[in-house]
């Protein structure tokens, strides 16, 4: 078991000092693709939110009461990749009856979130750090709070940035990852409040 580290500190860690995103760079190819629309920025934030929580909870499950008890621990990465594809199909197949039109707009990337390296890595960082049930489902609520987060701040600040007269050697994504690496320098600052490992 993890220290005693209360499920709240983890919480507000993950969403802030401890971002999936602005910290270990996880999850960036969708990140910087979908961030030019805010609805298709929340709306994949939101569904790489419900994944991560979902997700992170059903591989902890399978780790603790049958990898670990079967000795089956070198099948991890296998069994988390089965259950995050199974997870995003079946959030797509819902997207798709309730809102075809958020369905369209984010074409490719929807099936992509299976492939996203955020959703894995945070599925690793979790049976690396050995949280209990609660932790973990702290870890993957607010890993995916995170990401919601930035991709919002990145659509929001892209969408400024469109109107503002940018030097013709920055346009795209040179003005792109610069702001990015402001996003994270302001994520850090957030760390003397608060650092969960």
């Amino acid at each position: 078991m993890a220290p005693d580290i209360n499920p709240l500190v983890i919480l507000f860690a993950s969403i802030f000092t401890g971002n999936i995103l602005l910290t270990n760079f996880l999850g960036m190819c969708s990140f910087i693709s979908i961030s030019k629309d805010m609805k298709s920025a929340n709306g994949l934030g939101l569904a790489v939110t419900v994944v991560l929580t979902i997700t992170t909870a059903i591989n902890w499950a399978m780790m603790r009461y049958i990898l670990i008890p079967l000795d089956l621990m070198v099948y991890r990465y296998i069994v988390f990749i089965i259950v995050i594809a199974a997870t995003v199909q079946m959030l797509e197949m819902i997207i798709d009856r309730v809102s075809p039109a958020l369905y369209m707009s984010l074409g490719i990337f929807l099936p992509l979130i299976t492939v996203n390296c955020a959703i894995l890595g945070v599925a690793l960082f979790m049976q690396i750090r050995n949280y209990d049930f609660f932790q973990t489902l702290a870890f993957g609520f607010g890993s995916g709070l995170g990401w919601w987060l930035a991709i919002l701040a990145l659509a929001a600040i892209q969408k400024k940035v469109a109107r503002a007269p940018v030097p013709a050697g920055l346009k795209g994504p040179g003005i792109t990852l610069i702001t990015i690496g402001f996003m994270a320098l302001a994520f850090v600052g957030f760390s003397g409040m608060l650092n969960v490992q």
